[in-house]
């Protein structure tokens, strides 16, 4: 480590380029990692403030919610306890003259099951009518206010804003909260529809009668459209990110170590062991990543404080500490590549040279 250390003071330039490739490439890695969990929570938000653990749609929906309709045929045998709640969704397009436009989901709930109580509001009440809604605090941040009327899909129909919501979202998308009824005259699909889904908190719900088929939640979040293609490209993106940030410091620390087998070789005959030489390497590397993942990390708290709300992006403690070991590793495998050449040196040839 001593030696490490008085290297890197004596050749600060050198060593400095390496840290801050390594900053910028820890800092892209966090940048990534948080908007992949962000853009991730904004499709499964209101699925996790449910708590839902399985969902009853209809088997020919495509483990859609959005396209799935429950008859009451299809729920004659259903079993709707304090654990299980009726569910309408449909694609709507939120409009009031003096906001802006706004592409969303009605979820329609019943008044007296528990996605309806499990609904954290910051600010106004919950709705209690037909004629009343719950919006995502999306709504609020794009200036829409409790009390505006909202047009949905075009309808004559108004709705009033009494809340605002937090974690209401599904797919990306802001949702409003509505009554079932509502939902029913914003669908206008078969006149015996009773709802979209049956999302159940019990992991062990089943229930399959007629069209109804029952998914574990796993099964339906992957199903979201474009959740798992989202995830993967940034997870490939991350990956390679990684392999990049080892090639870097393999060729920096690869070269360094070329540059100076001579120095090396006189150590060697001056009966300094191996195992020195080595630590002192692998300690370089260590040092080199965690100066420049500190700073990486600095500039990203700042990064989170200066986006704006609306950007998704979620800096967790597990982004933190997966990134940051993440590069560590990374700089010890890269280090441990001219170790080779190190335990190889001939000193009295290097000292005859």
């Amino acid at each position: 480590m001593f030696l490490a250390i008085k290297e890197i003071k004596r050749e600060k330039l050198r060593y400095g380029l390496i840290v801050l490739m390594i900053f910028l490439i820890s800092y892209l890695i966090f940048i990534l990692s948080s908007l992949s969990i962000g853009l991730a929570s904004e499709n499964t938000q209101a699925l996790e403030s449910w708590d839902a653990q399985a969902v009853v749609l209809n088997k020919n929906a495509n483990v859609s919610m959005n396209q799935s309709v429950l008859t009451k045929s299809d729920l004659k045998n259903a079993t709707i306890g304090k654990n299980e709640a009726l569910v309408g969704q449909t694609a709507v397009v939120v409009k009031n003259k003096k906001r802006p436009q706004i592409s969303a989901q009605f979820i329609g709930l019943k008044k007296n099951q528990f996605i309806y109580h499990a609904q954290e509001i910051i600010a106004g009440r919950k709705a209690k009518t037909k004629q009343e809604v719950v919006a995502d605090q999306t709504f609020k941040i794009k200036g829409y206010k409790l009390g505006d009327k909202l047009a949905l899909n075009g309808s004559k129909k108004k709705y009033m804003i009494v809340g605002f919501a937090k974690n209401a979202k599904i797919n990306i998308a802001p949702i409003v909260y509505g009554s079932l009824n509502s939902w029913k005259t914003l669908r206008q699909g078969m006149p015996d529809m009773q709802a979209s889904a049956i999302i159940s908190r019990n992991s062990n719900y089943k229930y399959h009668h007629a069209d109804s088929k029952t998914y574990p939640i796993k099964t339906f979040i992957n199903k979201l459209p474009g959740y798992t293609a989202q995830n993967m490209t940034f997870e490939l993106m991350i990956g390679f990110l990684f392999v990049i940030s080892l090639i870097i410091i393999a060729v920096f620390m690869y070269i360094l170590t070329m540059q100076k087998m001579h120095n090396f070789a006189v150590m060697r005959a001056q009966g300094i062991p191996s195992g020195t030489l080595v630590n002192a390497t692998v300690s370089q590397a260590v040092i080199l990543v965690v100066v420049g993942v500190v700073i990486g990390l600095a500039a990203m708290l700042l990064t989170a404080k200066a986006l704006p709300a609306a950007v998704p992006m979620s800096f967790t403690p597990a982004i933190m500490l997966s990134g940051a070991g993440g590069m560590l590793l990374t700089g010890i495998i890269g280090s441990l590549i001219p170790i080779r050449s190190i335990l190889k040196v001939d000193p009295a040839k290097a000292i005859g040279e």
